[in-house]
């Protein structure tokens, strides 16, 4: 199975040159570390940052400069700070090419509960809102299971949604995962998981074929 950095490597793949580029908070951040060196992308964060770069280095941090989930962070030669109204213009705009978020629960159909579990303090739904009504391509980053053993991978989402119909690709610590029509579409398989064992993990309708090639990263 896949950490954390696998699954932010794996979606590191799927950022083509030229891309703008929204990273959620959590596992999204991380994608940002891995992108190939040989392509021109530009990271967006919707507190107002456009030309993020990777993580700092210990002691290299600047507490000024930080992304939406007050994560300290470098920014590349070129980049600009700005408030958020221009901010959330991108992403209403539908100038991001690509964005990638953390999920609670997936639904088969592409619904995304992300922001609010019953009974726990919240502060709100924050971007998550725009973000999935603006964007056309939405990637989610999530674990396959919670801490139970219990699909997040649903029929329905039993959480609070945070936007319907939206979610295009997931990349869980097990499998890449196209969302359809028809449902869940396996992609690929991480390194050492069995089609059995994702199947196993999935409560939602998963297709399944033809062989499963193994994930590189």
């Amino acid at each position: 199975m896949l950490d954390k950095n696998g699954i932010a490597k794996r979606i590191a793949k799927e950022v083509k040159d030229g891309y703008y580029v929204n990273l959620g908070i959590g596992i999204p951040t991380l994608v940002a570390n891995f992108v190939r060196e040989d392509i021109e992308v530009e990271f967006q964060s919707e507190n107002g940052v456009l030309g993020m770069g990777p993580f700092p280095y210990e002691g290299e941090e600047d507490p000024d400069i930080i992304n939406a989930g007050k994560q300290t962070i470098t920014t590349l030669p070129g980049a600009s700070f700005f408030d958020s109204a221009m901010s959330f213009s991108m992403i209403r705009g539908k100038h991001v090419d690509l964005t990638i978020l953390g999920a609670m629960e997936v639904a088969e159909n592409g619904d995304i509960a992300n922001w609010k579990i019953p009974g726990k303090m919240v502060k709100g739904m924050g971007g998550a809102m725009d973000l999935v009504a603006s964007a056309e391509n939405i990637i989610v980053a999530m674990m396959h299971t919670n801490r139970a053993g219990a699909s997040k991978l649903l029929k329905r989402c039993t959480l609070p949604l945070t936007g319907v119909n939206c979610v295009k690709k997931i990349v869980t610590n097990m499998a890449v995962l196209e969302v359809t029509k028809e449902g869940f579409k396996l992609l690929e398989r991480a390194p050492g998981v069995s089609v059995e064992e994702i199947k196993d993990a999935t409560e939602g309708h998963l297709i399944v074929e033809g062989e499963i090639p193994e994930m590189t990263i």
